[in-house]
């Protein structure tokens, strides 16, 4: 109870995020799949997953986020949407061949996993 015996207002649920982008994610691993989904998830992000290129709905998405290891970089550029690619860090042809190819950002995995709400919103922000 408050001053003078009134009652207490209630707590408000916290606010749900707000959808910030419809994200179209291509990750055969399921466990990376599971943390891109939450991960971006709580970020606000709507995130549809998928296990290959020829298996996603990019109808609406805004961004692919795409393992490059399992889809050829040529392959996932030119969808008329920013891609963030990752792959193992061992694997520097992966980053040649991204970069050769115009992948809008491609990055390890290891770093996708620390900053991947970060990267998503430097992508939508737009060039700069």
């Amino acid at each position: 109870m408050g001053p003078a015996g009134e009652r207490s207002p209630r707590a408000s649920p916290p606010p749900r995020p707000l959808t910030l982008a419809r994200v179209a994610a291509i990750a055969p691993d399921l466990m990376f799949a599971s943390r891109i989904e939450g991960t971006l998830g709580a970020a606000g992000h709507q995130v549809t997953l998928s296990p290959s290129l020829s298996e996603a709905s990019l109808d609406d998405a805004d961004l692919l986020v795409a393992d490059l290891e399992t889809e050829p970089p040529e392959a996932v550029v030119g969808l008329g949407i920013p891609v963030l690619g990752y792959y193992s860090h061992v694997n520097v042809d992966v980053k040649q061949a991204a970069d050769a190819a115009g992948v809008d950002l491609a990055v390890p995995r290891s770093r996708m996993a620390r900053e991947m709400p970060a990267l998503v919103e430097r992508l939508l922000s737009g060039p700069g």
